[in-house]
């Protein structure tokens, strides 16, 4: 399998179609992250995140879907984010941190072809540690946020990653 992965993303009709080649990881949160802050401030709240294409996200990935899923929450809007074409072994890590009472998991067959016609590939954000550790903590609480269980399960990560941000500062 390749380490390579990439995200194409595209809009048609008012829908955001995000569609994860490869594993969904820390090392492209942060490009989904600031796609995601740039599609809402245009306004739009419906995203489906297609990862027919993706065997396994990490939890910093896990965590960016769930921050912007509490932005949409948070803006009082009716937007959701859905995930779609997802394996067995992405849904049970979603279902495993109880990110489905969160996101809308769907385990429908979803092509949405018509909002990748115009579509693009996300530049990678050049690597920057301290903007990464910040991504990872952001991503990492917005995991405890929508479900409080999840801070015995990475209370851990969070101490090292304050600890790693406040001496990169």
């Amino acid at each position: 399998m390749s380490t390579q992965s990439s995200i194409q993303v595209g809009v048609a009709n008012g829908l955001v179609r995000i569609r994860v080649e490869g594993k969904g990881s820390f090392q492209n949160s942060a490009s989904l992250k600031d796609f995601a802050k740039e599609m809402l401030s245009r306004g739009h709240r419906e995203f489906v995140v297609d990862l027919g294409a993706c065997p396994l996200m990490d939890s910093t990935f896990m965590g960016t879907l769930a921050g912007i899923a509490l932005k949409l929450k948070g803006s009082g809007d009716d937007g959701n984010i859905h995930i779609v074409n997802l394996n067995e072994r992405n849904q049970g890590l979603l279902c495993n941190l109880g990110l489905d009472q969160l996101l809308r998991v769907e385990c429908t067959d979803f092509s949405g072809a018509e909002a990748l016609l115009a579509s693009s590939f996300l530049p990678p954000v050049p690597v920057d540690k301290l903007e990464d550790a910040r991504t990872m903590l952001e991503a990492h609480e917005a995991v405890v946020l929508a479900n409080p269980e999840n801070e015995a399960k990475f209370k851990d990560v969070l101490e090292f990653l304050r600890s790693d941000i406040a001496a990169r500062q």
